[in-house]
């Protein structure tokens, strides 16, 4: 099994992994099953972390597997290899894998060829596993994620933005996003998501009013770094004490993190918010083992 992005998962499985996640929260130190007993699993980044290398290394470990963690610089994708040579190497060698990469094909070349269990922890299109903290987040914060008006404000066309997109179209979840003109999803991607409980807009004030759930993430993501021109574009979009002003009074705040404090948030609403963006992140983890036990069952 897979799991791969957002956009081919559907409310049955995204609550099914809550549910387990809020299982595996509970039940940490003393889980009645071990599913990864006996295996072990490759890790392997081309991306720099920190969340999600802890994370995963950690909930592997914890459900009875053993790991390798394999950066892109230790192994011959780093010198040309195809992915498709490498998957049909490591499938014959290891139990499953867990991929952070730039180009999505890489990972679902990497399942195809070497069918076994994948673990997307971050493309340029999605960021899957973050996602799913989010929602157990906001479900953790305020009992369900019913009657809950979601605003991302920031790159709308970013692995974080279309991620959310997905998981509103398929939770039925009111959600705004808030960007640039220039960095809204394109057409082509609307029109393939075709939900009416998505906005666009590019104001930031629209997408925050009422709302109980602001989200935000890095301007320029990763490989885009000393893009100028692109971040002066969103000197209107920091998540500060003026735009929160006109969201629900009962809100809360998310960044995926890593943050850069004094532009796409301040450092007096991070750490207003840090009870929440930290149990976001510690939340990674919990979500992570209920993924890592889901498609290995």
């Amino acid at each position: 099994m897979k799991f791969l992005s957002i956009e081919e998962s559907n409310a049955s499985e995204l609550n099914l992994l809550l549910d387990a996640a809020v299982e595996m929260k509970a039940t940490r130190g003393s889980h009645s099953s071990l599913p990864l007993t006996g295996q072990t699993w490759a890790i392997i980044f081309s991306k720099a972390s920190t969340r999600t290398r802890v994370s995963f290394e950690v909930g592997i470990r914890e459900l009875g597997g053993q790991l390798m963690f394999l950066s892109i610089n230790d192994i011959q994708l780093g010198r040309g290899e195809p992915i498709k040579d490498t998957a049909r190497v490591l499938g014959r060698m290891v139990h499953g894998a867990v991929i952070r990469t730039f180009d999505h094909q890489d990972v679902v070349d990497f399942y195809d060829y070497s069918q076994i269990p994948t673990i997307n922890a971050l493309t340029d299109a999605e960021h899957p596993c973050q996602i799913l903290a989010d929602l157990l987040t906001i479900r953790e914060k305020f009992g369900s994620l019913e009657n809950q008006k979601i605003a991302f404000i920031g790159d709308g066309d970013n692995n974080m933005s279309r991620s959310w997109i997905w998981a509103a179209k398929h939770l039925n979840l009111p959600l705004t996003v808030a960007a640039p003109e220039s960095c809204l999803p394109p057409q082509s991607f609307i029109d393939r998501v075709a939900s009416p409980n998505v906005t666009l807009t590019t104001d930031p004030i629209e997408a925050a009013k009422d709302a109980t759930v602001i989200n935000t993430d890095v301007w320029l993501s990763m490989g885009q770094e000393g893009q100028a021109e692109k971040e002066a574009l969103f000197k209107n979009f920091q998540v500060n004490s003026s735009l929160l002003s006109h969201s629900n009074p009962n809100h809360i705040v998310l960044h995926c993190l890593p943050a850069y404090r004094e532009k796409e948030i301040t450092e007096e609403i991070l750490e207003l918010h840090s009870d929440s963006i930290f149990q976001q992140a510690e939340n990674r983890l919990h979500v992570q083992k209920a993924i890592l036990a889901h498609i290995t069952s």
